[in-house]
């Protein structure tokens, strides 16, 4: 019954898991898939978060239900509309431990259009931009590059170096110096020093 194989597949991914009806089709038509997840909203065991966007929300005994993480969300967004998505520059700088500063807005490249998505209490601004931002886009290398351009060409020293080359793993530090091709020309000297440390 493709109830039963959607629900072992949310529980699958675990508490936090956002997704949306696309994700399914495999296990069924779009009608079923759509009852599927509405019935499935009805019984409590997921959440609707926005038209076709659900999580599988992780709980807290004081807080009840929280809010659902905005990268998985613009992810399953880009998924929905079959776009790549990366995160802010500034995001990336935090989230890399470049900077303490934690960005007040949840914004997104895409190479989508721009528009917002308001999710409960939050919103995810989705950002059009050029493909020479998006290099990466969805992957740890990504991050990386968006990163190095919150800091700029005269932000980028030696600690930073070496805080990315202790950061991220050898596959993405391999990975990093091949999409480094399509990366701005300041920035493969830098990549090469943080896939070399």
């Amino acid at each position: 019954m493709a109830i039963d194989r959607i629900k072992r597949r949310i529980i699958g991914k675990g508490r936090g898991a956002v997704f949306t009806p696309a994700d399914f089709l495999d296990l069924g038509l779009r009608a079923s898939v759509d009852k599927t997840l509405s019935r499935l909203t009805d019984q409590g065991v997921i959440r609707r978060l926005a038209r076709g966007i659900y999580d599988y929300p992780k709980t807290s005994p004081r807080l009840g239900r929280l809010s659902p993480d905005p990268d998985a969300v613009a992810a399953a967004i880009a998924r929905k509309d079959g776009r790549v998505v990366q995160v802010s520059p500034a995001r990336a700088a935090n989230m890399l431990g470049l900077t303490t500063q934690v960005p007040a807005k949840a914004v997104y490249l895409t190479d989508g259009p721009s528009r917002t998505k308001q999710i409960g209490a939050q919103t995810i601004f989705m950002r059009n931009a050029a493909a020479k931002n998006l290099v990466g886009a969805g992957k740890p290398t990504g991050a990386v590059f968006q990163a190095l351009r919150y800091l700029g060409k005269d932000g980028v020293d030696a600690s930073v170096v070496a805080r990315l080359s202790k950061t991220i793993d050898a596959d993405t530090r391999r990975a990093l110096v091949k999409d480094a091709l399509q990366a701005p020309g300041w920035m493969r000297p830098v990549v090469q020093q943080i896939a070399a440390a």
